[in-house]
């Protein structure tokens, strides 16, 4: 499904089942298909999934454009064209950096936030990581060797099988007649990096404006975007956070880990 927002930027999105509506928000490059896995275990809730402006099946837009305050208003557009007032929010990576921005701004429209490896914090070796890789095609030619790369690439990950591994290949890459490319727009590269605050802003603020609502994080314990330290100065400003420090895993948990999964299903009972 697709609507258009106040820019004429066509977006698109996915809307599955009933209940509470939760609404997903993926990480720098990727889309809603970052909730694959997640969503077998969601089936008693309105499940949406929105693709950003430039990634998946959306339409490219303006570099310019390619902003976390953009972002935010473009999810708050759906949840408008959906007719939802309040929605809770799982955000991965990036996405959660979006809904820690819209509880500064519209925090009436949230009923609870989830945080999926992200934090007020953003380490250097994980921000080192992104922009070695951000907008530039991939230098493996086959959706076989993706798999095999991705497996020895994705630092601080034990015991995936093989063929997540090659899930994971077909929802970041596409292949095109010179073997793979990004599914996403390549500007997003400029339009990230030629502003700073747009990868690694100071976010306390906005961490400290989720008071009140339900909260949760779920962190890869081998994560490098998210620190022990960051981790825990969370905890200590929100003690009644669920936490769930996912063994095996690093930027970031699939969310169908068993404490993924119980993390946010009790979550979810905080909002029922």
């Amino acid at each position: 499904m697709y609507f258009n927002t106040s820019d004429g930027i066509r977006l698109h999105y996915t809307d599955d089942g009933q209940g509470i509506p939760v609404l997903c928000l993926a990480g720098l490059t990727r889309n809603g298909t970052d909730f694959d896995y997640i969503a077998p275990h969601l089936n008693d809730v309105r499940l949406i999934r929105l693709d950003y402006r430039g990634r998946g099946k959306s339409d490219w837009a303006d570099p310019g454009s390619y902003t976390l305050p953009q972002e935010g208003q473009d999810a708050v557009a759906l949840l408008d064209h959906l007719g939802i007032d309040e929605a809770a929010i799982i955000g991965t990576s990036r996405g959660g950096i979006i809904a820690m921005g819209l509880a500064a701004t519209v925090k009436d429209r949230l009923l609870g936030v989830c945080l999926n490896d992200i934090g007020p914090e953003v380490a250097a070796p994980g921000l080192d990581a992104i922009k070695s890789y951000l907008g530039r095609k991939p230098t493996f030619s086959s959706m076989e060797e993706a798999t095999t790369q991705r497996a020895k690439l994705m630092s601080g990950f034990e015991d995936v099988p093989a063929e997540r591994w090659r899930a994971e290949a077909e929802k970041h890459y596409i292949e095109d007649e010179g073997g793979l490319n990004i599914n996403y727009d390549p500007k997003l590269r400029e339009g990230v990096l030629e502003r700073a605050e747009n990868l690694n802003p100071d976010l306390w603020p906005f961490f400290d404006a989720l008071s009140g609502l339900p909260l949760a994080l779920i962190r890869g314990a081998n994560s490098d975007i998210i620190t022990e330290q960051t981790a825990a100065e969370m905890v200590r400003r929100r003690p009644d956070m669920l936490f769930a420090n996912v063994p095996g895993r690093g930027h970031v948990p699939f969310l169908d880990e068993p404490e993924s999964v119980l993390t946010i299903r009790t979550w979810l009972g905080e909002m029922q």
